[in-house]
């Protein structure tokens, strides 16, 4: 990912909000003078000095604390004051919006995501999956999803997505796990609705337009990396397969990744897809997968599994223990592990209490968390001195679907 590109595009905000006239306009700079969020002050700051900040942090965390920054947790409310509990005790470095956290109107939310960030200065990652139509948490949303947009041209996608960017700003969410990358011809698939592509050109067109849509407004994540079109089956039950071999992957489903990575998407979440002429491991366990994303497709922002509860859910003996789980998705290369399904408020910290664990016995080594945690905790002030994401626009107009 070109760090430098997106951080100028970030600075783009008001044409993200221009695609819906409806929407006022938040206060972003792009430029190096203060950006102002309500009663919160930053300076603008280039990469490399985000880079350098972030390590810097890092190098004064406990174990605790950097196991904590990596993962991404959830629990199931929409009262602000315990979500604001569960952030500040845990001091977990994300947290993700499903159905259950989500109110009736956006004011509602903005309060939502005020309560989930103790620090503006150091903004959790929140994350909403918000792909439009059959994956909508946002109930607002009038932009057109992939079912349509398969069939659209790319420019379409931009537009949708810089509209879908928009409204998440103006909520104070930081982070879309929106993109979905994968290639899907056969209509019967499991992710034929929501995949943006039936072939590797038209979804790599779709995808790099999704992820410039996003660009001014809020982080893009690719998935389900390396492809659920090519692996039959609902990762949600099952571990889904294909033997295919990895040269036909590399002109296939790895294309839209491959292009979603050059325009400059700051997450890349594995899936729990098995291709096992790579690994027989799922990839979000594989370290060989994270290998050719960082080596061969040149990703250098953060890498997230998808929900862990999924493995659970698939009834794989290995992957009953979900701290199991993350401790051997972080040594497989993730920075960021996701818990969603049978999370309740102790899972996040039984999840940090089991990294710490690994890291004192040597089974993660803690140079692999303080690389994760520094990913992280880049991306994090980068929310911070791009303005997205830091504060929700208070005094914004209502929106509707329109």
């Amino acid at each position: 990912m070109d760090r430098r590109r997106r951080w100028l595009a970030a600075g783009a905000v008001a044409s993200a909000l221009a695609v819906c006239a409806a929407f006022a306009p938040a206060a972003v700079s792009a430029d190096d003078r203060p950006i102002e969020r309500g009663a919160v002050v930053v300076r603008a700051a280039g990469p490399d000095a985000l880079e350098q900040r972030a390590s810097e942090i890092v190098d004064a965390m406990s174990t605790r604390e950097r196991a904590a920054s990596v993962v991404m947790g959830h629990i199931p409310t929409t009262d602000a004051a315990s979500l604001s509990s569960y952030m500040t005790q845990t001091g977990i470095g994300g947290f993700i919006l499903m159905g259950a956290n989500i109110p009736g109107d956006e004011a509602s939310l903005r309060a939502i995501t005020a309560a989930l960030t103790p620090d503006p200065a150091l903004p959790p990652l929140i994350a909403v999956d918000q792909e439009g139509g059959d994956v909508a948490r946002l109930g607002w949303d009038p932009f057109p999803s992939a079912l349509a947009l398969k069939n659209e041209p790319a420019a379409a996608a931009q537009d949708a997505f810089a509209g879908r960017g928009a409204l998440l700003l103006r909520a104070g969410i930081g982070v879309n796990f929106g993109i979905v990358a994968d290639v899907a011809p056969d209509a019967s698939s499991f992710i034929y609705r929501r995949a943006l592509g039936t072939t590797p050109q038209g979804s790599a067109e779709r995808v790099t337009a999704a992820v410039a849509g996003e660009a001014s407004a809020s982080l893009s994540t690719l998935k389900h990396f390396p492809g659920h079109g090519a692996a039959p089956g609902d990762s949600h039950t099952l571990i889904p397969a294909t033997g295919m071999p990895k040269a036909e992957w590399e002109a296939a489903d790895g294309m839209p990744f491959r292009a979603g990575i050059a325009a400059g998407a700051e997450l890349l979440m594995f899936g729990h897809l098995a291709f096992t002429a790579v690994d027989a491991a799922p990839a979000s366990l594989s370290a060989e997968w994270h290998r050719i994303a960082r080596e061969e497709l040149g990703f250098d922002g953060v890498t997230i599994t998808d929900d862990l509860g999924m493995l659970e859910a698939s009834g794989v003996a290995e992957y009953r223990d979900p701290v199991a789980n993350a401790v051997a998705a972080l040594a497989a290369g993730n920075d960021m592990v996701l818990a969603v399904m049978f999370s309740t408020a102790d899972t996040a910290p039984r999840v940090v209490d089991g990294i710490v664990a690994a890291v004192e016995s040597g089974a993660l080594p803690a140079e692999r968390l303080q690389d994760a945690a520094t990913r992280v905790t880049e991306l994090r002030l980068e929310l911070a001195a791009s303005g997205r994401g830091l504060v929700p626009c208070g005094d914004c107009a209502a929106v509707g679907a329109g």
